[in-house]
């Protein structure tokens, strides 16, 4: 760039010249063009070089008369190149997706770190509660993607066109501090996923879960139809019970628990939500520890096939009726956040 500033004044001086010493100095800069092309296969050009020469071709006809160490298309091809650059920096778009506040990635962040087991839908839904629409996209680039299964599609329709008539029902082990295993019994609405009923025993039989059956629905009249699987405990006491309530049986597949989606997903939320963070001392302890988290299943956990909601409606809470406060659940395992007023 120095030698290309101290080569203007030279060529400025030059009109100055007498038109013998222009020819003899163009000689003799020939030549040595001439020299140098023959030693230098390809010289290597600046930015200036090739602004300096782009400029030559605006300005002044006869700049192809003087090329040696370059062709004329190269130049035109610079001058091209300059032409785009320039485009792409006049047509550059101020417009775009506004900046997130500062406070909302806080936030998101905050729920990220506290609740380890939510994905970005379950914050997506959660700020929606708040009254704070955010995309699924947004969320995701504060948190790590959460891998699921698809969901089964061949049972897809039966459970989409029976879920106001459908309950379903399963066993699940819990180990305790002493190496005991109780067994927690599930009577689960496939509508609004709700809990109906639960209970623990050590010893489960086909008499008592009949009569838990009969405990879960003691002033209602049940649903039509009972999805299980095929557990040997479900023997001809259960099925008479069963059957004294109204209720019609529809068996699963043997070994295909995926059949049974609903309630193995909440068995499954209820191990890796709660069970799996805590130690189970006793039968009582259990009870405790499944009570707490069947009130904020219903009432604070928000579900994605419930359209962002809970199984106990959850109202959403405008920008304008104050701050956001987080209230702790399960002894700090999960959060519930809400509006207060200043």
């Amino acid at each position: 760039m120095f030698n290309l500033l101290a080569t203007i004044p030279r060529v400025l001086f030059s009109g100055f010249q007498s038109r013998r010493q222009l020819t003899l100095e163009n000689l003799a800069l020939r030549h040595q063009l001439v020299v140098l092309q023959r030693s230098v296969p390809r010289p290597k050009l600046t930015g200036a070089d090739r602004f300096l020469w782009v400029l030559l071709l605006r300005c002044w006809s006869g700049w192809q008369r003087m090329l040696l160490i370059i062709e004329p298309r190269t130049v035109v091809a610079w001058h091209r190149a300059g032409f785009r650059c320039f485009w792409r920096w006049e047509s550059r778009s101020s417009t775009g997706r506004p900046p997130l506040h500062r406070d909302l990635v806080c936030l998101i962040r905050r729920m990220w770190q506290a609740n380890p087991t939510w994905g970005s839908r379950r914050i997506q839904a959660e700020l929606a509660k708040l009254g704070i629409e955010v995309s699924d996209s947004t969320i995701r680039k504060y948190r790590p993607k959460s891998r699921r299964s698809p969901s089964p599609q061949t049972w897809k329709t039966f459970l989409q066109n029976h879920a106001q008539a459908l309950i379903a029902v399963d066993f699940f082990a819990v180990p305790t501090a002493t190496f005991r295993v109780l067994y927690v019994f599930l009577v689960l609405t496939h509508e609004r996923r709700q809990v109906l009923h639960f209970n623990i025993t050590e010893a489960p039989s086909a008499l008592w879960t009949a009569q838990q059956m009969v405990e879960a629905f003691p002033y209602t009249i049940p649903p039509r139809y009972l999805l299980r699987d095929r557990d040997a405990i479900s023997g001809a006491d259960f099925t008479r019970r069963v059957q004294g309530l109204g209720l019609e049986q529809k068996l699963i597949a043997p070994r295909s628990p995926w059949q049974n989606p609903m309630v193995e997903r909440v068995i499954g939320s209820i191990r890796r939500e709660c069970l799996d963070h805590v130690i189970v001392l006793n039968a009582r302890h259990l009870r405790h520890i499944l009570s707490d988290y069947r009130a904020y299943y219903h009432e604070h956990r928000t579900h994605r096939s419930l359209d962002q909601d809970c199984p106990f409606s959850r109202p959403i809470e405008p920008p304008d009726k104050g701050n956001i406060i987080e209230l702790p659940l399960l002894g700090g395992l999960h959060h519930r956040y809400t509006r207060q007023a200043a």
